[in-house]
């Protein structure tokens, strides 16, 4: 194996195992869900342009680290990587990674009623557990369901509570903040503003590719490449 094969496998294990609980949530054993086959009302398109590597996401604690976390059952957390890397250089700055300082889209329609954005981003390889979310959004799309974006960089979230947003809008920048090992996005819906409190929702979007296939409603799972056009 390679030696940069092998730091992009051990980077990754550092943030499959540090983004489980980016929000605080109820983990261990899970519950029985009554949301198993819930559809997602929200109209959501991918919150990001160009493709995104799934590092996280599914219906299984196999694809999905988060799936014993009440709150964020079906969360995903994406990453960027070029020819199997998800960063150029040594990985020591934040700088390195390829998706850091990239924008970030509100995945639907609705309205911010939490945010922060005044948080340090860490050096990568280090976790800031006491602000687990880091900088964040929640977006009620005032139908019954919330996201969730986590890790933003720091004064990089460019709307404000009240502030009504549409699909598309540019709301952020990726960032390294909270309980990150490296710059990425971690994302999920559930029926609350409440991220104790919460149900996880699963999360489906509207007209995006799959490893380069089609699809036009979909939920993206750990392994894919996936972008909207």
């Amino acid at each position: 194996m390679k030696l940069i094969t092998y730091i992009f496998s051990f980077l990754l294990i550092l943030l499959l195992s540090s983004c489980t609980d980016t929000l605080i949530g109820d983990e261990g054993q899970a519950e029985e869900d009554n949301f198993l086959n819930y559809q997602t009302k929200t109209a959501l398109e991918l919150p990001f342009e160009n493709e995104w590597y799934v590092v996280w996401g599914g219906r299984s604690v196999v694809q999905n680290q988060h799936f014993n976390n009440r709150n964020e059952r079906y969360a995903m957390d994406i990453l960027q990587i070029v020819n199997r890397t998800s960063f150029t250089g040594d990985g020591t700055q934040n700088e390195d990674y390829y998706c850091f300082g990239k924008r970030l889209n509100a995945p639907g329609d609705g309205k911010i009623i939490a945010m922060e954005n005044n948080i340090e981003d860490n050096i990568p390889g280090a976790l800031n557990r006491r602000q687990a979310p880091g900088n964040y959004i929640i977006i009620d799309h005032l139908n019954g369901e919330f996201s969730f974006m986590a890790h933003f960089k720091k004064n990089s979230i460019i709307v404000s509570i009240g502030d009504t947003i549409q699909k598309g809008q540019e709301v952020g920048k990726v960032g390294n903040s909270g309980n990150s090992t490296e710059p990425h996005l971690h994302y999920h819906l559930q029926t609350t503003s409440d991220s104790s409190n919460g149900v996880g929702l699963p999360i489906q979007f509207l007209n995006y590719y799959e490893d380069n296939v089609f699809v036009e409603i979909g939920e993206p799972v750990r392994g894919q490449l996936v972008r909207k056009n």
